[in-house]
């Protein structure tokens, strides 16, 4: 039966995160629905990451097996249409071999998060951002942040309902991008820990806003201790913004 790679875009707002949940909206139940438009008894999806509740994406990689061989170009406008109205694209497909899996394939993640600090609420990214109130220090955030950069114990970053095996893990990149008044975080690994990169960035806002010095985060990673983090940030700002494979799907 031929397979599929997806590459999904969503607003992460009206939905209860990416993982199929009884009676609740999720992007992987509307992605579904939509292919059983298309074909009865579609297999579950499988996806390179589940983003929690409110969380975006730019690049989610999802994989299905069809019965039919469509034309990747046929396939992407079939599920398009039937996605509609919901805030969900498939901006690429592409047929992949047997051994293409979107989460055990994948040989990195790429996150951004987008900070918008001002004063009054916002408009057109209300849900779209996270609004600080007042302007952060750049640099002390710089230097925090490449405390955390290289393999460590992340259990002081990891929320209690993860279920990775283990709370070791390497973080390849973690960029603070600044155009004010917007900052953006951007993170890459291999793979993340549930609620990882929130508990960064709101940890890390706390350095930005002088609460916190740039050392504190170091004593904050060493303590291997969840209350050792500073406030996990919000949802809105962060998206999945791109899966890397060792051939890319798409090309």
């Amino acid at each position: 039966m031929p397979r599929y790679a997806m590459k999904i875009e969503y607003h992460g707002g009206p939905f209860a995160g990416w993982q199929r949940q009884a009676e609740l909206p999720t992007v992987q139940g509307a992605v579904e629905a939509a292919l059983a438009q298309l074909e009865p008894d579609v297999p579950s999806i499988a996806a390179a990451g589940r983003t929690d509740s409110g969380v975006h994406a730019l690049g989610q990689v999802a994989h299905c097996v069809l019965a039919k061989d469509w034309d990747p170009f046929r396939l992407s406008e079939a599920l398009n249409y039937h996605l509609k109205p919901d805030p969900v694209a498939v901006v690429a497909a592409a047929r992949v071999s047997d051994a293409f899996h979107a989460r055990f394939s994948a040989t990195g993640r790429a996150y951004v998060y987008r900070v918008v600090c001002r004063r009054a609420p916002l408009t057109f990214d209300k849900g779209l951002a996270w609004r600080v109130p007042q302007p952060l220090d750049v640099e002390a955030m710089r230097a925090a942040a490449a405390h955390l950069l290289g393999r460590h114990d992340f259990t002081t970053f990891r929320a209690a309902e993860c279920q990775a095996e283990s709370p070791v893990k390497t973080l390849d990149a973690l960029e603070i991008e600044a155009e004010e008044p917007e900052i953006r975080f951007h993170v890459r690994a291999r793979s993340f820990l549930h609620s990882q990169v929130r508990s960064f960035v709101g940890t890390l806002e706390r350095v930005g806003a002088g609460s916190w010095a740039p050392e504190d985060v170091k004593s904050s990673l060493e303590a291997r201790d969840r209350a050792a983090c500073g406030p996990v940030a919000p949802p809105d700002g962060l998206y999945l913004q791109a899966v890397r494979y060792e051939s890319d799907p798409f090309a």
